[in-house]
């Protein structure tokens, strides 16, 4: 290349410093927990999902128990073993991605997520199928055999369904399914692929110091595969079938035509998938079926009561990075959950509304001494006027605190007083403290003198107040002296 070759860095963990087989290297996982143990974990912090956790729970535990156990094991191995991989089906938004990150999360495995539509037969549309492996050793730290412990997280899977039309089938779609057929069932990936310039520099290199090319390669024959998506339309086929049963004088009396989307989706059969779009080997390779619940406005309502919630805990991080406290109402986070359920979009959907309703008190609170405060109903449903009333609270409590550090007396106001102070401050151009501190200037002198230990501030203190403080005094004069 005469000398005009810059190798890139990259993000490759180097290899070990012997040249002995990978799986005599890394971390050996010991796996001993329980089905239930798990279910009873995810069960802390998905609601509304019992069945999917059920089957998840059970099927990804067998998965890694059996797996020590094969590996201690000194009987034959099974040829044609089928592992657990997962399919999950259900809407947007109802914790698909949340559920298996907190599975490999309490597993301590290592965990990679992808978007299937990013990925084509040849690599050259976003990826190559092959990358994914390659990125859960990287998020094993360069531990292979850690890495063949770990659980590929594909998402929208469904758009990659082969879309039959008057041309026949879609071939991108279907490459890119037998791409990952391979992975899903036992493959070996290269970790330097050819194509990467600077893995086959850094090997030129490599090959240069040490004499020999070490060729390091990764066997996908234990790494979990889970893949998910919404599948629109997949409960018109179901239904199809079924009725088609029906014309037979086999019809379930389950079913009606007033069944909906989702229970539909319960009687989901391998047959149903591959007129939906997937290769029957594909699905073959995705024995473990989990559907998902479709989140109402009572799931929606759990799920934020829940003391686990990631979406109420967030917000509540949000604030306390201001030295702020903020808490809930009952009555508030049902509001809300009504809110995210007219979203459309599953637990989505409450983040939306969480952040539309307290936008405007996460940007003016910091700039306040408030250190606690309480959202109720009100506050989420008008929050502009409600944050109004909040700031006045805050300002008349301080200028109270105030005035007793100053004078010893307890100074109150009439709604009717906080309003004309708090007109009078905006049309001053100034805020409602400096204002008040300005109409009662006199008084901190003047109500000693009259040896008033509390003073209610009414309407006419606000529109006359030196009038009103000479009438105090006045009448104070004459009370001593009689």
């Amino acid at each position: 290349y005469q000398g005009q070759v810059v190798v890139p860095q990259t993000d490759e963990v180097a290899p070990p410093p012997t040249g002995e087989d990978n799986k005599n290297e890394g971390t050996r996982l010991r796996f001993d927990m329980k089905p239930e143990e798990l279910e009873a974990y995810l069960g802390k912090y998905v609601v509304y999902q019992e069945q999917a956790i059920e089957i998840l729970a059970t099927k990804i535990c067998t998965h890694f128990n059996r797996m020590n156990f094969e590996l201690d094991a000194n009987d034959d191995e099974i040829l044609g073993n089928i592992k657990s991989n997962v399919i999950m089906i259900g809407p947007t938004g109802v914790g698909k991605t949340y559920l298996i990150k907190l599975i490999a999360n309490k597993l301590g495995v290592p965990f990679v997520k992808g978007d299937a539509t990013k990925f084509s037969e040849t690599g050259y549309v976003g990826g190559d199928v092959e990358e994914l492996i390659r990125e859960l050793v990287r998020e094993a730290k360069g531990d292979i055999q850690l890495a063949e412990y770990g659980i590929v997280y594909l998402d929208e899977i469904d758009k990659i369904a082969s879309s039959r039309g008057a041309h026949g089938p879609d071939v991108s779609r279907t490459g890119v399914q037998r791409n990952l057929l391979k992975l899903m069932e036992e493959s070996e990936v290269e970790l330097r692929p050819p194509h990467d310039l600077a893995s086959q520099m850094e090997a030129v290199m490599e090959a240069q110091r040490s004499g020999k090319v070490e060729r390091k390669k990764i066997n996908t024959r234990n790494i979990l595969f889970v893949v998910s998506g919404a599948f629109a339309g997949l409960p018109d086929i179901i239904q199809r079938r079924m009725n088609q049963k029906a014309l037979g004088f086999q019809s379930d009396p389950q079913i009606t035509r007033n069944t909906e989307t989702e229970n539909w989706l319960r009687y989901t059969k391998s047959e149903d998938l591959m007129e939906f779009g997937f290769e029957s080997e594909f699905i073959g390779r995705l024995p473990v079926l989990a559907i998902l619940n479709t989140l109402d406005e009572d799931a929606l309502f759990r799920i934020v009561t829940n003391p686990k919630s990631s979406v109420v805990r967030s917000k509540k991080r949000d604030f306390l990075a201001y030295g702020i406290e903020i808490d809930f109402t009952e009555d508030a986070l049902a509001f809300l959950a009504k809110q995210a359920f007219g979203e459309k979009t599953g637990a989505r959907g409450l983040t939306t509304v969480f952040e539309r309703a307290l936008l405007k008190y996460e940007k003016k609170l910091p700039s306040t001494n408030i250190q606690k405060l309480t959202i109720t109903r009100e506050m989420v449903e008008n929050p502009e006027a409600e944050l109004k009333k909040v700031l006045m609270s805050v300002a008349v409590k301080t200028f109270q605190r105030e005035f007793l550090e100053r004078t010893g007396i307890v100074i109150t106001f009439t709604p009717e007083a906080r309003e004309l102070a708090r007109e009078q401050a905006k049309k001053n151009d100034r805020d409602f403290v400096a204002e008040c501190r300005d109409i009662f200037s006199d008084y901190e002198y003047g109500l000693r003198l009259v040896k008033l230990s509390q003073f209610t501030v009414d309407a006419d203190t606000i529109r006359t107040p030196k009038k009103k403080l000479e009438e105090l005094i006045r009448l104070s004069y004459h009370s001593d002296a009689e």
